[in-house]
């Protein structure tokens, strides 16, 4: 094993053992389930990725991310990530462990709401041009103009001519991306009828996540072979070579998670750019100030 293998191995370790705390907070997914969802959870994932193992890789995985973000801004890089998938299938989940360790200044995360009525006259992909990276930035869409593929079209909230427009005009709106500079990635997160089903009970049990279950969720729930239809048509008609799908399989969460991070780093020609050497500077040391004493009112209750 090199040297800097070694190290790589070591710090690893080290920040294990420093964010552990941390690590198990932002991963607590079920603070409030019953004895029985949690006994039905875990039968029907026997396989699941140990924590030890989940951890080890995703804080080796952004080291690596850390590494990509600075050959961005060196780089004046472009990169673009669409992030699609049935409702609970782990887009967030990915999303976020993607961009937890990243400056949000390089890294954004764009998650439009439903169009405005002043957007529903405009071009299509004219609401979503305005967030396309620019030079040393990273954007992942959560989900993005294939919106129109998926919901609209299923809900009807896209009339068959405008779908039919659409399927004519992305490849060539994702070649013109490509053609600028923009390295452009798609992930479709697949997760099955059965594990769809299980999370969706979960979240009407669990009052912490309540929140995520929209009624467009429950129509997806009853629409689930037509939303299975129009995926396969989608990607029939927009997998090009310019531009083609990754499906990430999601019905364990950290599998996914890591299997996808592994796969935009393996897709983009990134090299690690050494950094500036960096000195702290002595504090400058004024002998006549004198700090003011600020009125205790100023200060948050030490409650813990």
């Amino acid at each position: 094993m090199s040297d800097r293998k070694k190290q790589d191995l070591s710090w690893i370790e080290a920040e294990l053992e420093e964010t552990l705390d941390d690590l198990f907070e932002s991963e607590f997914n079920e603070p409030v389930l019953s004895e029985e969802l949690r006994a039905l959870y875990k039968d029907k994932h026997p396989n699941m990725l140990d924590r030890r193992t989940y951890y080890t890789n995703l804080l080796r995985l952004q080291s690596e991310l850390i590494k990509l973000q600075h050959w961005v801004e060196v780089t004046g890089a472009k990169v673009l990530i669409l992030c699609e998938g049935r409702d609970s299938a782990g887009k967030g989940g990915v999303i976020k462990r993607i961009t937890q360790r990243l400056n949000p200044r390089v890294a954004r995360v764009v998650a439009l709401p439903a169009p405005t009525e002043r957007e529903k006259t405009q071009w299509y992909f004219q609401r979503y041009v305005p967030h396309l990276p620019a030079g040393g930035e990273i954007v992942l869409f959560d989900r993005s103009w294939y919106n129109r593929a998926g919901v609209e079209r299923v809900m009807g909230f896209a009339s068959d001519d405008e779908v039919e427009q659409f399927f004519r005009d992305v490849p060539e709106f994702e070649r013109m991306l490509v053609r600028s500079g923009i390295i452009l990635l798609k992930y479709w997160f697949s997760i099955t009828d059965e594990e769809q089903q299980l999370r969706f009970l979960m979240r009407i049990h669990d009052p912490m996540k309540q929140w995520k279950l929209s009624p467009m969720d429950l129509q997806s729930r009853i629409r689930w072979e037509d939303y299975t239809k129009a995926k396969e048509d989608m990607f029939a008609r927009t997998n090009i070579p310019e531009a083609p799908w990754y499906i990430v399989e999601g019905n364990d969460k950290k599998r996914e998670r890591l299997n996808c991070i592994e796969h935009i780093l393996s897709q983009i020609p990134y090299q690690e750019v050494p950094y500036e050497k960096v000195d702290l500077p002595e504090r400058v040391f004024n002998p006549d100030y004198e700090r003011r004493v600020l009125p205790d009112e100023l200060y948050v209750p030490k409650i813990y």
